[in-house]
């Protein structure tokens, strides 16, 4: 999954989305387990919004992508904010970087995109690898409440300026998966519409699937709390924030 056409327009599709407000929350969430950013990396970074926010906070940060388009927007974006960051296209099961790492945000259910237990495992290996002893790594995911009760087998209808998308879900109830597809209706000059499609696959995972995955990456729960929020998780919570370290001694 290439993510093309959605790329080109993920920043009108997602314009809700207050990156400086969720900037601003990982920093003081860092701050509050009293952990100093350091070398931090975006993981799974798309377009570049949330990297931004972040550098203007003073962070010395990085982005990955495994989108090509994506990043080809971060990019732009970067040189438009005058600031040079890295930007590296590469899976995130398949990190590979050139020294160690001291905190990992990874946001807006990008780890709910890694559908396979096996292909997760992998990305929290990855992760591990590369994360400093003393190291955070932060990721958010939409719950099972979620994509049951919210997202289900809903639809939704995006019309812009730029584009007309028809937003598709099916809800699979024996794995939580939400199987999304994207249909773009562009505007051409001679007044018709070219249609594009994409499709694409999210799945929730509970609390003991998570901490399993992660702790044969040699990974641990530090705390959980509901999205931009340091409160606990309830059962109708639709996004969770994990705070995540290294086990002690590799145990």
């Amino acid at each position: 999954m290439s993510y093309s056409y959605f790329a080109k327009y993920y920043d009108v599709l997602t314009e809700n989305v207050d990156y400086h407000e969720r900037a601003l929350y990982l920093y003081e969430l860092c701050r509050f387990h009293e952990h100093e950013c350091g070398v931090t990396l975006d993981l799974a970074c798309g377009t570049g919004s949330l990297t931004i926010e972040l550098k203007k906070l003073g962070i010395d940060i990085f982005g990955v992508d495994m989108s090509s388009d994506m990043l080809s927007e971060a990019q732009m974006k970067a040189y438009e904010n005058d600031m040079n960051i890295l930007f590296l296209c590469q899976r995130m099961q398949e990190l590979e970087l050139y020294g160690q790492i001291d905190t990992c945000f990874c946001t807006l259910d990008s780890i709910n995109h890694i559908t396979s237990k096996k292909e997760l495992i992998k990305c929290f290996k990855a992760v591990s690898k590369y994360l400093s002893d003393d190291g955070l790594f932060v990721f958010d995911v939409n719950t099972i409440f979620k994509h049951k009760e919210i997202l289900g087998d809903n639809c939704y209808i995006y019309d812009t300026e730029e584009v007309f998308c028809a937003w598709q879900n099916n809800y699979q109830a024996r794995n939580n998966k939400v199987i999304i597809t994207l249909d773009f209706f562009e505007p051409d000059e001679n007044g018709s519409y070219i249609r594009t499609s994409e499709q694409f696959s999210e799945r929730a995972y509970s609390h003991d699937e998570m901490n399993e995955m992660l702790s044969l990456a040699g990974l641990e729960t530090k705390c959980i709390y509901k999205d931009l929020s340091f409160d606990p998780p309830t059962d109708n919570t639709q996004r969770e924030i994990f705070v995540i370290r290294k086990k002690k001694n590799g145990k």
